[in-house]
Order: structure tokens, then sequence, then C-alpha cells
């Protein structure tokens, strides 16, 4: 009973955070219209490596503000700062994480 108890709960939870990206960051921003990708551009520009753009990621989305933001002054005033993350500090790295193998140019390009 123990296993199969074990067993479900990994499941269940591999399922519960499965995707985190597709579940909680494409849904509201396929409603804007500039593409998730162009902001994955404008931190790969600044910051070169994963680590160093997950970092900024994570400091702007659990802190939004124009301090913190890489976006231009023009796209700044017409769209503001976006609402701070309600994503836990685990479901954002994950998140993160599939957003950059996603848009990741390393190995990509021939």
């Amino acid at each position: 009973m123990v296993k199969i108890t074990l067993i479900l709960a990994l499941f269940l939870n591999s399922f519960l955070f499965a995707n985190v990206y597709e579940k909680n960051c494409v849904t509201c921003h396929n409603k804007l219209p500039v593409s998730i990708d162009k902001y994955f551009y404008r931190y790969l520009l600044k910051y070169s490596s994963k680590r160093a753009v997950n970092a900024a990621m994570l400091k702007y989305l659990k802190n939004p503000s124009k301090d913190t933001t890489i976006m231009p002054d023009a796209f700044i005033s017409r769209f503001g700062i976006k609402n701070k993350s309600t994503l836990s500090d685990e479901e954002l790295k994950k998140a993160l994480d599939e957003y950059w193998d996603i848009y990741k140019v390393f190995g990509k390009l021939k």
C-alpha cells in the first residue's frame, strides 16, 4: 500500500508541476501584442548565459519594477509593469528552465 501511495504521489507531483511555463506564462502572454520570445531575446542580449538570464528574470518576476525591467521606456509607457508573479520560487525556476530550453539559441545555430 505504501508503494502504491508513493507512486501515486510521485505521479501526481510530476503532473501538477509539469510544464509550469505553458500553464502559467504562455496563457497570459498569448493575450499580449508582443510575443513571449521577444522578452527572452532581450534578456539573452543583455545577460548572455542561462544562469544570468534566469537570475535576472527571476528577480523581475518576484519584484517587477522599472528598475528591474529590461524593456524600453516606450514599452513600459504603453503596457506598464507586469504584476508580481504568484508562483513559488520553485515554480518560477522550473518555468524559467522550460522557457530557456524552448528559446535558447545555443546548440541550435549551424
